[in-house]
């Protein structure tokens, strides 16, 4: 039969689901509403659509690695307890999987992929999981790196996935050097690999704060430049990678242990689940009589 747009409002108004899913589950079910809304649960889809505006900042990383191509990416869910469940670390694997054998260039694109071995879309192998575990759930974000054969990879999770680093580090194959970098970087969190990473605008900003400061403190201006070039080697420590001290021995730089192992760092990523989201404000004991109800 015919599937007209009063359907489609029909279904959406009693799932919640989008437009094109409500108009796909109709088709499947012949125009049959009480079908298509089963349908519609089968796939996780309804359940999830109720849930899509709930706030899922918690979550993990993961990394996952195969050869020469490896990806750290972050899935969001509502409550910390979800993160310990099997069915979401089971998730975190099969995305890790599936962002390795795509490598998609954008959270978008992966979702409208076909899910390898299930013939439905990330989007709709997400909405199944959100089914099973009963939260909402998101991938937020994820990036896939490669090497050659004479780089290494450093894949570091802190806090059971709480903080996730990835380096890519050129002229050595010890991943081991890759990963002590990627332990630095968890710890101190630089933005930047180099200085010469830092913009301009950016490094000029700072000196113009650094020199406003050192004229408040009542230092004479003309010692004021000389002061400002050597607080900004400060700046540039706290926020450069090869600028700091490592964490495993303080006593030299970064760039000074990575260079000793006939290496460079090509690139690093670092993150930390939640950063810039918006928090949901609940406490401990309501958090836990929400994961008994369900």
């Amino acid at each position: 039969m015919a599937i007209t747009a009063k359907l489609v409002k029909e279904l959406r108004e009693k799932t919640g689901a989008g437009m094109m899913d409500c108009k796909k589950a109709l088709q499947e079910t012949d125009g049959n509403i009480e079908a298509a809304v089963d349908y519609l649960r089968e796939k996780g889809i309804s359940k999830a659509a109720k849930k899509a505006d709930r706030i899922a900042a918690e979550g993990a990383t993961h990394i996952a690695v195969d050869g020469n191509v490896a990806v750290l990416l972050e899935v969001n869910c509502e409550t910390d307890f979800v993160t310990k469940n099997d069915q979401f670390k089971q998730l975190l694997h099969d995305l890790g999987k599936q962002l390795l054998n795509k490598q998609p260039n954008t959270v978008e694109e992966a979702m409208q992929q076909e899910m390898e071995g299930s013939g439905e879309t990330v989007e709709n192998f997400i909405n199944s999981a959100v089914a099973k575990i009963g939260e909402k759930l998101s991938l937020r974000r994820f990036t896939v790196l490669t090497k050659t054969d004479n780089d290494a990879f450093g894949g570091y999770l802190h806090m059971g996935g709480r903080i996730g680093v990835l380096t890519l580090l050129e002229g050595t194959t010890d991943d081991q050097v890759a990963k002590d970098v990627a332990m630095h970087v968890a710890a101190v969190n630089p933005r930047y690999v180099s200085r010469d990473e830092v913009s301009e605008e950016e490094v000029n900003k700072e000196r113009e704060v650094l020199k406003t400061q050192a004229l408040n403190e009542g230092k004479p201006e003309k010692i004021v430049e000389k002061m400002v070039e050597g607080r900004l080697g400060k700046f540039f420590e706290e926020i450069c990678l090869l600028d700091q001290n490592f964490v495993k021995d303080p006593d030299q730089k970064v760039k000074t242990y990575v260079a000793d192992k006939g290496a460079s760092v090509k690139t690093f990523t670092r993150y930390e689940v939640g950063e810039g989201m918006e928090k949901r404000e609940e406490n401990f004991a309501d958090e836990v009589m929400n994961q008994i109800k369900k």
